[in-house]
């Protein structure tokens, strides 16, 4: 059987951390950007982890496909 990839789309977006968070790169900061205040903009600037549990399991899937 072949070799399971990882979601490519994921792994640019989001990394896995030492300890096994997930973190948030550059996600939600590419288009539809007029409709954000400036505060948000700059916010997302910042590498933070991903909110909640359900998503961050879900991502981990995604990025450590093996």
């Amino acid at each position: 059987m072949p070799k399971m990839k990882s979601h490519r789309g994921a792994s640019k977006r989001f990394s896995v951390t030492g300890t096994g968070k997930v973190r948030r790169l550059k996600a939600f900061k590419s288009h539809i950007l007029t409709k954000k205040s400036p505060k948000r903009k700059r916010n997302l600037r910042r590498a933070t982890t991903v909110a909640t549990n359900g998503e961050a399991k879900r991502m981990k899937r995604l990025l450590l496909a093996s």
